[in-house]
């Protein structure tokens, strides 16, 4: 198993918004955790970056990444295993990117800080970034000179430079128009096959989650309430939050939006 979460508790204060008692994600599988808007996906995602204490939260209860705990670690080893074993990519990355650096110079910035030579560092950004179909010309772009799309593709090249094993995608495709969505759901689907890299993807747009991911869990107020098979979840859910949150998509019926 490369992520195991066990019996994760977040905590504000003396409000606790988050009780996980389980979410597994193996190698080579792409996992979607799905919820409404301040169900606890994010910070949960904060949570297995170490990150959550941060944003002032209290944090218990076990993250393994390969048998490795992560809840309590030394923040030397939490900072080496961000970006070189768990990557994330946001909804907006434009804003997550350092605004003064070029493209080339946060590729370069997050390589050496990870132990690759700057020549080295040079290839695998020219490398990563063909493998997510964008010029290597693109590197020489401040962050704002990207579209919506080419800043998630730079996003994820960067997990594929740092050769992340897990990807932490958190409402990757919601800011996107369709198309472009449907390339980065195609993207990432390409990226599993090819480095068999293991992908959280956190979203609320259940369309996108039956086409991408292999499982799904669904959150609400803090908790799993239904986990399995996405095709089995999306198509005979069990639990009435389940249903509730299917019924609410939208669906085109007799040439109008139902």
């Amino acid at each position: 198993m490369k992520l195991a979460i066990r019996d994760l508790e977040i905590g504000f204060g003396d409000r606790r918004v988050v009780e996980l008692a389980e979410l597994d994600v193996a190698a080579g599988e792409i996992v979607g955790l799905v919820g409404e808007s301040g169900s606890g996906k994010s910070i949960t995602a904060l949570a297995v970056l170490g990150l959550a204490e941060a944003a002032g939260a209290r944090v218990t209860g076990s993250i393994e990444l390969d048998g490795r705990e992560l809840i309590g670690a030394p923040p030397s080893q939490l900072r080496e295993i961000r970006g070189s074993r768990i990557a994330m990519i946001f909804q907006h990355p434009v804003s997550a990117f350092n605004p003064v650096f070029r493209v080339g110079e946060i590729f370069l910035r997050a390589l050496r800080l990870h132990g690759a030579s700057r020549a080295k560092a040079v290839e695998r950004a020219r490398s990563a970034l063909a493998e997510v179909l964008l010029p290597y010309e693109l590197l020489n772009r401040y962050p704002h000179q990207l579209s919506g799309g080419q800043a998630q593709r730079v996003a994820v090249a960067l997990a594929v430079a740092l050769r992340a094993e897990v990807l932490i995608a958190d409402e990757a495709t919601s800011a996107l128009d369709v198309t472009v969505q449907a390339e980065i759901v195609e993207l990432l689907a390409r990226l599993r096959e090819l480095e068999g890299i293991a992908i959280l993807f956190i979203s609320h747009d259940l369309a996108v989650v039956g086409q991408l991911c292999d499982r799904v869990a669904v959150m609400r107020e803090g908790r799993i309430v239904e986990t399995g098979r996405t095709e089995r979840v999306l198509h005979a859910p069990q639990d009435p939050y389940t249903r509730e949150l299917i019924a609410a998509v939208p669906r085109i019926t007799a040439g109008r939006t139902a």
